[in-house]
């Protein structure tokens, strides 16, 4: 999406895929490394599609992650 479709969207409005707006991350990819504070934003859980397949990735109160199909 580009920076002028970004402002003309209002506060409720879904993209056309049909999933609602979500939290906006941004997130450093250095040497393949990706900081989990920076997916876990607002949220203890994520959802990682690959292909067909969606995956949830979980952060627990113990501070671990766990993946699931």
């Amino acid at each position: 999406m580009n920076a002028s479709a970004d402002e003309d969207k209002k506060e409720g409005d879904e993209p056309s895929d049909g999933r609602a707006e979500g939290i906006r991350r941004h997130l450093t990819i250095v040497d393949n490394r990706v900081e989990s504070r920076d997916l876990f934003v607002g949220t203890r859980d994520i959802i990682i599609v690959h292909g067909r397949d969606a995956y949830r990735l979980r952060l627990t109160a113990q501070n671990k992650l766990i993946l699931t199909k």
